[in-house]
């Protein structure tokens, strides 16, 4: 492998932890000073670590991520920008939990085709999943309201921001805990809420 390796790791909210991603890519080599990292959603790719990082890349440099969606959530985007870093750029794109997408340099023309046909197809299904879930959201919701079950005090309104902090919760990238903190609302009752949409 040529040229120079860099790390880009991802969470979504400044409150999650990156030393799972940190650690994987010391375990891999990168240095430390060549780790650019971000904490806010991949809905798009206005972010600054990930900006500064495409400025520093040159031709035969090597971009490391822990998996595929550290690099963002929208399927044509990721596409869009895996070939301006493999084509346009000249790089490497090692991903460390799917081995078959890695497009590493030293790679046939033949591997590395299979890399980018296996990218597409994988961030498809990712999309089309994450379209059914946020589907099952707002179904959910209907039918709790449909329910109208109010045992006690009054029902908390859901809040504004519901449909996107259980998304995230539901793909994993936030606990139960900081989505209830970050809805406003105690532990039960998200609970109680992921339990009836779910």
């Amino acid at each position: 492998m040529t040229g120079t390796m860099y790390g880009y790791i991802r969470v979504s909210t400044k409150d999650q932890n990156d030393d799972r991603q940190r650690i994987a890519m010391k375990k891999y080599g990168v240095a430390k000073e060549n780790i650019f990292a971000d904490k806010q959603s991949g809905k798009d790719f206005e972010r600054p670590g990930y900006k500064a990082l495409l400025k520093k890349i040159r031709e035969c440099d090597t971009l490391i991520i822990k998996s595929i969606d550290r690099l963002g959530r929208d399927f044509n985007e990721i596409i869009e920008q895996w070939r301006h870093i493999t084509l346009e750029k000249k790089c490497g794109i090692v991903v460390l939990d799917m081995k078959l997408l890695n497009t590493g340099l030293d790679r046939s023309l033949l591997d590395r085709l299979v890399a980018e046909i296996m990218l597409i197809a994988l961030s498809y299904v990712a999309e089309t999943e994450r379209e059914m879930m946020r589907q099952r959201v707002v179904e959910g919701i209907a039918a709790a309201k449909a329910r109208g079950v109010a045992v006690g005090r009054k029902p908390i309104q859901l809040p504004h921001n519901f449909e996107f902090i259980w998304d995230l919760w539901a793909q994993g990238e936030l606990s139960g805990r900081e989505a209830a903190r970050q809805l406003g609302v105690d532990n039960h009752t998200f609970a109680k809420w992921a339990k009836e949409i779910g």
